[in-house]
């Protein structure tokens, strides 16, 4: 068997109130980490080496599954239309739409004149051919002026979410001299094409101004707009459905500012609508002299909709529009000239919900639109046109490929205009969807979907993966994934646990997962396992959990509370040092962390918290299952050497014969590749190891 790498420990202390803790793995943070963000070739030599070998180690371990990471990529290769094109989506003259060709890794962006599918289209931006010479390629934004002569566009070259914006000229193609680096990659082009609002990032990678540029000037004089004082928010730009007005937002993950700038009046100074209150998180549409606000003031933990003049949106201006009913999550809202259409959840289902008004913003009718399965997603889109009855929305399950329909609000007419194709084949009726509740430990039920081939028994003897993800209030989606019947057709069940820290079950369901009540994320996942052994879908150690980010924060946690349960786990860009890395207020992330996790710089009860689950400082001399952690070394939100240390302890503290892997991915950053399929070799390799240990491959 190869040998696998042992990190040289190197005392490090750390001491905060009052406590001393020795990381012996300090030394793989790289001092100049923000330098390799933007070049990777800086690294410190010891650490590349460090990375180099664990990524040979793994090589070396997963080499007889080589032939069966190559027979899966094949296959999910196999399940994607590789020429595929989405939906025109219809504005002015043009029908704007994206298409990929056949072996293309990335986008092009076309258009056509409007209404003629027969009608020779024009490539806007051909991703395949911008991405050559660069090892990883991401198109963060891609818009088009309002009248049509220009296209601006945002590109990541290393993985490392620093974008760069440029600017074409659509009837030339001539690239303009205008670039706008440092970038967060989200713009809004003003209503005479001849400027553009963009967010940039600072040295900690924190998006914290919004600039305007205008077209034909130096950067060096774009004006700053909007700068934020506080490092625990963060700044985005956007534009309301009428694109009558910019939209900056000054953001944590639990209170929010906005403000607006008039489209066709770029030079006009922000406008606040409601000045930030702790724990008040809403957002705004404009419609009329009316601003439609989505917000959770009053107690309103669901939500509810708010109207307030134009003129005067001083939050006691504001009066109820659509009150907050609890129970009933409202996620979002898309405002249209005579529609308002809200997305919604109610137990663990999201539903679309279409008002029609009339003068005064008066609901005349209303309906939503119904879905039979017992597990689905949905989303909805408001397309480039504020003035239709037109509302395109998206449908799919863990058993039926994507749908878009294009719905008639008024007539309450469905249009299906198109199905995602599996070009190998799939049978919607050769799966099961199930949707079931696991108790757990404090009464609460979980709510669990399933996804398995109807041939396989349901007697313990399936292998199980077991997804779960639980932070930041991100709900799960119950949607259909060509790679999961990877698994699926070869015996295994696929599971997804809607845990608390989302809002799978509404705000509630987020809030009791997070901070002080962080341990019910945990503890649920766990419970879910529990369950699923007990109802005899399978059994212990045939379970692989799975979670990326702070999903891989629960793969920490989990492993280290109930090792037992689970004969592997998988964690991407694993979030698993986070005692150290919410103490460091230098990290991009770390201060609008604080709202989520606590503070533990000024808190001794939030230090103490963390450290109780922080995954890392919680690895113990015991027996763990198979690990193979994946991370990027250009990764802003998880940084390569959360994972790095953390599998360096388990090696050192494993009482197992269980396979410890590492692989960082060093041209990439949190997202791991960037092509369609160089992703899915990623996946494979995941996939290859979960099959593996189950006897499977």
């Amino acid at each position: 068997m190869p040998i696998p790498p042992i990190a040289e420990k190197r005392s490090h202390t750390l001491e905060q109130h009052g406590q001393k803790r020795d990381d012996p793995y300090y030394w793989l943070r790289d001092e100049n980490w923000q330098q390799v963000m933007r070049d990777p070739d800086v690294l410190q030599a010891d650490i590349r080496a460090y990375l180099e070998a664990e990524n040979a180690y793994t090589a070396d371990i997963m080499a007889t599954t080589e032939a069966l990471q190559s027979a899966l990529f094949e296959e999910m290769k196999g399940r994607i239309k590789e020429d595929d094109s989405t939906v025109p989506s219809p504005h002015g003259p043009y029908d704007y739409f994206t298409r990929y060709e056949t072996g293309g890794q990335h986008p092009i962006f076309c258009r056509r004149p409007r209404g003629s599918e027969d009608a020779a289209s024009e490539t806007l931006l051909h991703g395949d051919r911008e991405a050559k010479n660069h090892a990883y390629f991401q198109i963060g934004g891609f818009e088009h002026s309002s009248d049509h002569s220009k296209i601006a566009f945002s590109l990541d070259t290393n993985g490392s979410e620093f974008y760069t914006i440029f600017v074409r000229d659509i009837a030339s193609g001539e690239q303009l001299a205008d670039e706008l680096p440092n970038g967060h990659g989200d713009f809004v082009w003003t209503a005479d094409g001849k400027g553009l609002f963009y967010t940039i990032l600072d040295d900690n990678h924190r998006p914290v101004k919004v600039l305007h540029h205008v077209l034909g000037t130096d950067v060096s004089a774009d004006r700053v707009v909007y700068e934020e004082k506080d490092p625990s928010f963060f700044v985005s730009v956007d534009e309301t459905e009428s694109r009558r007005f910019i939209v900056i937002t000054a953001h944590d993950h639990t209170t929010s500012e906005v403000h607006l700038i008039p489209q066709d009046a770029p030079e006009t100074a922000p406008r606040l609508v409601s000045a930030r209150e702790t724990g008040h998180e809403y957002d705004v549409s404009d419609w009329g002299d009316l601003l439609l606000i989505h917000t959770n003031c009053d107690g309103a933990e669901d939500f509810k909709l708010m109207t307030a003049p134009l003129a005067n949106s001083a939050r006691e201006s504001w009066s109820d529009w659509l009150p907050h009913e609890p129970g009933t999550l409202l996620l979002s809202m898309l405002v249209f000239k005579d529609f308002i259409v809200t997305m919604e959840r109610v137990d663990a289902l999201p539903r679309l919900v279409i008002r029609q008004v009339g003068d005064g913003l008066k609901i005349t009718d209303s309906h939503l639109i119904d879905f039979p399965e017992e597990a689905y997603d949905l989303g909805a889109s408001s397309g480039y046109e504020f003035d239709t009855a037109n509302l395109r929305f998206s449908y799919s399950s863990p058993t039926t490929p994507a749908q878009i329909f294009d719905y008639n609000m008024a007539s309450r007419g469905r249009a299906l205009r198109k199905t995602q194709e599996v070009p190998s084949g799939h049978n919607p009726d050769d799966y099961v969807t199930r949707r079931i509740a696991a108790p757990a430990r404090d009464g609460e039920t979980v709510p669990v979907t399933l996804l398995y081939r109807k041939s396989t028994a349901l007697d313990g003897t399936a292998p199980l993966l077991l997804y779960g993800y639980g932070s930041y209030g991100i709900s799960m989606p119950a949607s259909f994934a060509t790679t999961r019947l990877s698994l699926v057709d070869r015996g295994f069940i696929y599971a997804i646990a809607h845990i608390r820290g989302g809002k799978d079950k509404g705000y509630r369901w987020y809030t009791d997962g997070k901070l002080d009540k962080k341990q019910n994320t945990f503890t649920d996942f766990i419970d879910c396992a529990e369950h699923l052994i007990s109802e005899n879908y399978t059994q212990p150690r045939d379970i692989i959990a799975h979670g990326g980010s702070a999903g891989g924060l629960l793969m920490g946690a989990v492993a280290n509370m109930a090792p037992h349960l689970f004969g592997g786990i998988i964690a991407e860009v694993p979030f698993v040092d986070v005692l150290t890395t919410i103490c460091d207020d230098t990290l991009p992330l770390t201060p609008p962390e604080w709202g989520e996790w606590g503070n533990p710089i000024t808190s001794e009860q939030a230090f103490e918290t963390i450290q109780s689950y922080s995954p890392y400082d919680n690895v113990s001399v015991q027996d763990y299952p198979a690990i193979l952690a994946l991370a990027g070394l250009t990764d802003p939100r998880v940084t390569y050497w959360e994972p790095a240390k953390w599998i360096a302890k388990l090696r050192t503290l494993n009482t197992s014969d269980a396979t410890i892997l590492l692989k960082t991915n060093m041209e990439a950053g949190h997202g791991g590749a960037s092509g369609r399929f160089d992703r899915l070799k990623e996946v494979a390799l995941s996939y290859a190891f979960a099959l593996h240990l189950a006897g499977k491959g």
